[in-house]
Formats: C-alpha cells, sequence, structure tokens
C-alpha cells in the first residue's frame, strides 16, 4: 500500500520513516492564512487552535490528494496531511521565522508548561473511486525547563533549529535537552501523533502494518 505524505516537513517525513515508512512526500498549494479567514468569515467566531489546525491538515491534505488524482490516477494507497500549533497561556504560536522572535519566545517559555495541538486529515485514494476521509486532533503538553539560560537559548537560536518549527522548539533533536516533561503522544510534538495516524488509518479500513514498506 503507497502513502503520500502532504508536506514537505523534514521532522514528519523523519517520524514515518522511522515507523517504517517511506512516503512520497509532495508539497501541499494551500494559502492557510486565506484558508483561516474564509472559515471564520463563514462560521463568525474565531477558529481556536484546535479547530485551526484540523482545518489546515484537511486543507493540505485534500489539496495533494487532487494532486496525486490527477498527476498518478493508479495511486491506491493513503494520503496523509497535518499541521501544529503550539499555545501557552491562551496565545498561539506557529513557526517564528526570525531569530529574534524565536529568542523572544524562549526567554517566555522556560519554566513554564504549553500544549501542542496537532491536526490530521487521512484520506483513502483509490482508482475509479471517490476518496474517503478521517481526521483528528491530537493533543500534547510540553514543560520547559525553568533553569534554560540565556546563553543556552542563543546558542539554540544560532542553530537555526527553532526558526522553522512550530512553537520554536523540538523534542528530538536540540531541543530535546530544555524539555523536562511531555504529557500525551510525544511524537504529536515532533509533528504528528503516530497512534492518531494508526487509528484513522483503521477507520479507513486500513491495518497499521500493511504501510510498514522500509527495508534495513
Amino acid at each position: 500500500m503507497r502513502v503520500c505524505l502532504a508536506s514537505t516537513s523534514p521532522a514528519r517525513l523523519a517520524l514515518l520513516r522511522q515507523s517504517g515508512i517511506e512516503p512520497l512526500a509532495l508539497a501541499p498549494d494551500v494559502d492557510e492564512e486565506a484558508v483561516a479567514a474564509d472559515e471564520e468569515a463563514r462560521r463568525g467566531t474565531p477558529l481556536s487552535p484546535a479547530e485551526l489546525v484540523l482545518l489546515l491538515g484537511r486543507a493540505k491534505a485534500a489539496d495533494v490528494v487532487a494532486r496525486v488524482r490527477r498527476e498518478q490516477p493508479d495511486f491506491d494507497g493513503i494520503v496523509i496531511g497535518g499541521d501544529s500549533m503550539f499555545e501557552i497561556d491562551g496565545r498561539v504560536y506557529g513557526k517564528p521565522h526570525t531569530a529574534e522572535a524565536a529568542t523572544e519566545r524562549w526567554a517566555g517559555m522556560r519554566g513554564r508548561t504549553g500544549v501542542l495541538h496537532s491536526g490530521h486529515g487521512v484520506f483513502r485514494v483509490r482508482p475509479g473511486a471517490d476518496p474517503v476521509e478521517a481526521h483528528a486532533v491530537a493533543e500534547a503538553s510540553v514543560s520547559f525547563a525553568a533553569d534554560v539560560s540565556d546563553e543556552e537559548i542563543a546558542a539554540y537560536v544560532a542553530s537555526g533549529e527553532p526558526l522553522h518549527v512550530a512553537g520554536a522548539f523540538t523534542v528530538d533533536s536540540l531541543g530535546g535537552a530544555f524539555i523536562e516533561r511531555v504529557e500525551g503522544d510525544p511524537s504529536t510534538v515532533v509533528g504528528m501523533s503516530l497512534s492518531t495516524l494508526r487509528r484513522l488509518v483503521g477507520e479507513l479500513g486500513v491495518t497499521w502494518t500493511d504501510l510498514w514498506n522500509r527495508t534495513a
């Protein structure tokens, strides 16, 4: 069974590979701000963090599904999309992009706990049939060490790692040493909850182990 990841995130790609899955990775073409604005206008109320990541994860997956069906009509498998955001004290943070923003965030996060929200959209795609979708949000709380020094923050920011990840931190790379506790599925903090993906794939009639296609 084929697997397509609707993302070019190195962390999400590495997570699937570590789980025995070598996916086709395609970048979705989604204007995230426009999608969110349209949905909020339709509803007349702001989206919660969980609602926002689910909306965007599903939109990314749907965009790639349309592309796969157009360019690879014989595709028979699963398409996975996701989106993540970090919430602390009611404020939602995506990627900081700049060193200044990442430094400011870390100065405010040390010694505190926030929640990583991860939205998942999964489609079962078959030739000659309409795609079928399952979706869900996973959440994990992350507690940061209180004694992270300004010098450590500066060195971490200088590494470039926190600039392009939701919340300005990783748990599976350089940032892991500054995190004291994760409550929930740890893979959620990496970018996708593997336990959630397994459940969604099962809802679509696919056994998780049938997706294993990597050899040692």
